[in-house]
């Protein structure tokens, strides 16, 4: 191999981290604080309600979850219901509604947690749901 196409293939692995580890090492390491502060945070609810079977229930905790859009720091909402998605041992949807927003920051969602209309959120429907449970995740 001549001079010339050694750079070109040494410049060609390093661009793609098929050298030194590249991206996979990269992935393997947690953020550090600041990346943490600065970096999305993707915040996913799950909603099981006291009357799993009304549909009354399950459409007044939607328009709740409907007027979170309006807090300033929520990026995206998505809110939905199980799908009829094949059977599995790892599908859980035994869930009656969900909610995913996305935050630019951890600080960002520490303030939605806080805001008026969350907490109105919290105090008009709370009392539809019998469990409630939360994965806040960052990107690695």
């Amino acid at each position: 191999m001549n001079v010339f196409d050694r750079r070109l293939f040494v410049s060609a692995a390093l661009a793609t981290g098929t050298l030194a580890g590249g991206p996979a090492l990269a992935a393997q390491s947690p953020p550090d604080r600041k990346t943490q502060e600065a970096a999305p945070v993707i915040h996913h609810v799950f909603f099981w309600l006291k009357n799993p079977g009304s549909p009354t229930d399950r459409d007044l905790l939607i328009s709740g979850l409907r007027t979170l859009k309006a807090i300033d720091v929520v990026r995206q909402l998505h809110i939905g219901v199980p799908a009829s998605t094949e059977k599995r041992d790892v599908v859980d949807n035994s869930y009656d509604v969900s909610e995913l927003m996305i935050f630019d920051s951890v600080e960002d969602q520490g303030r939605y947690q806080t805001h008026p209309l969350h907490l109105a959120f919290v105090k008009q429907c709370g009392h539809l749901w019998e469990k409630v449970v939360v994965y806040d995740t960052l990107e690695v």
